[in-house]
């Protein structure tokens, strides 16, 4: 079943923008991961979009890749990164 509502919609944006931006930033899951306090695995559900992530990682995901919160959340924001990536 697809997940329609807006909470599921906002998880895979934020997803969907982490994995991107760290890929272009050409970071590692563990290094991200190291650097906001967070495990490896939970990063990579993260990015599936499997989680329900709170603010405070959130936070601490935009810090680790030196980016505003907002950016992470705004579906437009990385829109043309994919045609950027490897």
């Amino acid at each position: 079943m697809k997940d329609t509502t807006q909470a599921g919609t906002a998880r895979k944006v934020f997803a969907r923008n982490v994995r991107q931006l760290r890929r272009l930033l050409e970071v590692s899951q563990e290094a991200l991961a190291l650097e906001s306090g967070l495990s490896r695995t939970y990063v990579s559900e993260i990015e599936r979009g499997e989680r329900n992530v709170s603010i405070d990682n959130m936070g601490a995901l935009a810090d680790a890749l030196n980016v505003p919160l907002k950016d992470l959340v705004d579906p437009a924001y990385f829109k043309d990164v994919k045609s950027k990536l490897p």
